[in-house]
């Protein structure tokens, strides 16, 4: 069936599409309530070619080596650049220390604090019982980088009233017209995880999907550190996430180093290939992903690594070479 808009003709594939046409002042040409995005970072955006749907709430997986505080930033230092809003939810540091993680990485988001594009909700400054002695403590520098990041700060009093965090977290998305849009990032689902009864925090990650990925169509990325825990919360989330991004430490690859390894090993809805990638993060580059080159120290181009550690030492072994 067809229908008018404007002088032009369209194909409907149902009336209610095209009844629909009457009151509207667009005419979506595709199927727009899936929608898809890119997450910026090389190594993952190359296992999914598709991109993220924007309902996906995804779990990184992580060990303690291999930066995953510098992949949230990224994820959110490329949201921020492509124009989207970022909620920065932080239970292991306060604000102003991931401030200093995107400054250690040479991304200056202080016009986008300035701004309000990038919002924080601090679950991690209640602890303090004399939080004004600890900005007392600031140097020059950091007492400058909080004077950004206060105004952009929304405090949780208690982490373990999940209501009051899940408010939090609402009005946050709410004050930046948060509606497919914009990403959440949490820094880690374990440290929440610490504080409250386990019904209570599947109740939160659930409640979180509902109404952040599925409600509003804003993606959540939510870390967890692999430990001997590996069966309890949040490491028991596989069936109820939509995306889990793996990154792992390998000693095997090149004798005497341990290296980093990211993978999508699932994302709902999409193409995902499943493999892993070689990477380092280098500042204002960010993630690098690294190929790795058979050979002995000793054969053509093996003198220039001698001394840089990547080598791998006496005998045949494997040489990590960066990408562009």
């Amino acid at each position: 069936m067809t229908g008018e808009h404007e002088g032009e003709t369209y194909t409907f594939c149902s009336e209610g599409c095209r009844d629909a046409l009457e009151g509207a002042d667009k005419v979506f040409t595709q199927y727009h309530g899936f929608r898809r995005t890119p997450t910026g970072v090389g190594p993952i955006d190359e296992s999914l070619p598709q991109g993220v749907p924007r309902n996906s709430f995804v779990m990184l997986t992580d060990l303690a080596g291999t930066r995953t505080g510098s992949v949230r930033a990224e994820l959110a230092w490329r949201a921020l650049r492509r124009g989207e809003p970022v909620v920065f939810v932080t239970f292991l540091e306060p604000p102003v220390s991931v401030v200093q993680e995107f400054v250690t990485l040479d991304w200056n988001v202080l016009p986008y604090l300035e701004a309000g594009r990038l919002r924080f909700v601090d679950a991690f400054t209640y602890r303090m019982e004399d939080r004004d002695r600890l900005t007392e403590r600031f140097n020059d520098w950091n007492s400058h980088l909080a004077g950004f990041c206060e105004p952009a700060t929304s405090r949780v009093r208690d982490p373990s009233d999940v209501n009051e965090l899940e408010n939090r977290v609402d009005d946050a998305l709410e004050s930046l017209d948060m509606e497919d849009r914009g990403i959440v990032v949490l820094d880690s689902l374990d440290e929440f995880g610490s504080g409250v009864q386990p019904v209570q925090a599947y109740r939160f990650v659930k409640d979180l999907r509902a109404t952040v990925c599925k409600g509003r169509f804003v993606p959540v990325y939510a870390s967890a550190t692999v430990s001997n825990n590996g069966d309890r919360f949040p490491h028991d989330l596989d069936y109820l996430v939509d995306g889990i991004v793996e990154m792992q430490l390998n000693d095997d690859l090149v004798e005497s180093s341990l290296l980093k390894q990211v993978r999508v090993r699932k994302m709902s809805g999409v193409l995902t290939l499943p493999k892993w990638v070689l990477y380092e993060y280098t500042a204002g580059e960010g993630i690098v992903t690294i190929e790795l080159h058979e050979g002995s120290p000793d054969t053509e181009g093996g003198s220039e690594n001698e001394g840089d550690g990547r080598d791998g030492g006496s005998g045949s072994a494997g040489r990590a070479e960066s990408t562009e």
